[in-house]
């Protein structure tokens, strides 16, 4: 896997411009990305979407509705988000929507103005037909999808294998059997994470083996996200040749929905150096927290490059990092650095765009990082929102809460 940026974007961005913590997105990057893509969009014949769900700064919808057909989204909040900031209302840009389970009442609103809603199970799918068909009456661009299971694995970590032994994700061949496919125009798979072409030639081979019977009864395919398709070492090429073979030899719309090629190299997060402590070796605290600004470094786990920054031991100086909460285990790891540390310094941790943003808290408190939008270009820098004490305060309890009393026996029951 080659993550070398095609350009060093942020090799002239002084840290000390934006407050601490705070990601920066540079605009320049976004566009080279999304031109990518729209490459393999018009290319191809596929509609690429950009999956929210690694990557929702909406401030930046307008810059990805340029380029790309819509989004993917993965319940009813981050829907809503595309049709409204990403050109679902206003420009035509097609919202498709997938969950593990929906409510009913949540389904309800998102039939309201998503193009495709896809199910999880054929349980949900039949308990749901007739409003969606009724909804579709009303609508008559609505379609409707099941999220297949090729039973096939590519993924390298357990936690984002979608199809693991015994995964809740994607309907399996057998349960096909006996069921009927009317209102059901597509199917949906999903079974990459950071990968390139290759493992997605192979999953396609796996679909058409395994669905051959399905596929001539369906409109459209979507291939899922795990694409890296704007790094520099995939073989998009060859993705457009199977794309566009896949698509006459069924005669189907494919769609993509990439999530982290869309803002690949596009972002970083700047941090502060806030104390060096010892014990057993150099400890450097920041402002930066791995439990509540980049989980995934605790979670998958992976490491954190930081510009600058090496492996412990290749630099004189080493330091483990490690956030200001009173988690033990928040660290951020063991680099080493050519000069010593210093209270006030500011690190760069590198790729903190995609899935970083989309999962921060504020557990302990720890205030949420700043968010600015940089034009590498033009050096022009927006600072798009600062976090505060508010921010923690409201999201737990409304700043006009107010007692719930007993509930009505028509309103279903009370709080427990």
């Amino acid at each position: 896997m080659d993550l070398t940026p095609r350009i060093d974007y942020f090799g002239n961005f002084d840290p000390h411009r934006v407050p601490s913590p705070c990601f920066v997105v540079d605009e320049r990057a976004l566009r080279d990305n999304l031109a990518v893509l729209a490459d393999v969009q018009k290319r191809s014949g596929a509609k690429v979407l950009a999956a929210l769900k690694a990557f929702s700064m909406w401030s930046t919808g307008p810059i990805v509705a340029d380029y790309l057909s819509g989004i993917a989204a993965s319940g009813l909040h981050e829907a809503k988000l595309g049709f409204e900031e990403y050109g679902g209302r206003d420009r035509g840009r097609e919202v498709h929507v997938f969950s593990a389970g929906y409510k009913e009442r949540e389904l309800a609103e998102i039939l309201q103005f998503a193009h495709h809603v896809i199910f999880n199970s054929f349980p949900q799918w039949k308990r749901y037909k007739a409003l969606c068909l009724e909804a579709q009456r009303r609508r008559p661009e609505l379609r409707f999808g099941l999220r297949i299971n090729p039973e096939h694995s590519e993924g390298h970590t357990d936690l984002y294998d979608p199809c693991a032994p015994c995964s809740r994700l994607g309907i399996v061949r057998s349960l096909f059997e006996g069921e009927a496919l009317d209102g059901i125009s597509g199917l949906h798979f999903h079974t990459l994470c950071e990968q390139d072409f290759k493992p997605l030639q192979r999953t396609i081979a796996a679909v058409e083996e395994k669905f051959a019977d399905l596929l001539p009864q369906m409109e459209w395919i979507n291939f899922g996200g795990g694409h890296h398709i704007t790094r520099c070492d995939y073989q998009v090429d060859e993705l457009v040749d199977a794309v566009r073979g896949f698509s006459e030899r069924h005669g189907v719309q494919v769609y993509l929905e990439p999530g982290e090629a869309i803002s690949l190299f596009a972002g970083i997060l700047v941090g502060e150096v806030v104390d060096i402590t010892w014990n057993g070796g150099n400890q450097a605290i920041l402002d930066v927290s791995a439990t509540c600004h980049m989980p995934d470094v605790l979670e998958m786990p992976y490491r954190a490059e930081i510009t600058g920054g090496a492996r412990p031991g290749e630099l004189p100086h080493d330091y483990r990092l490690g956030g200001q909460s009173c988690l033990a285990g928040d660290t951020i790891g063991e680099y080493s650095f050519q000069d010593p540390l210093q209270v006030g310094d500011r690190l760069v941790f590198e790729e903190m765009a995609y899935y970083t943003m989309v999962k921060t808290n504020t557990f302990n408190g720890i205030p949420l990082p700043a968010i600015a939008l940089w034009n590498s270009e033009t050096d022009e820098l927006n600072l798009v929102r600062e976090f505060g004490y508010r921010d923690f305060k409201e999201r737990l309890s409304g700043h006009d809460w107010q007692e719930l009393g007993p509930a009505s026996p028509t309103e279903g029951g009370g709080c427990v």
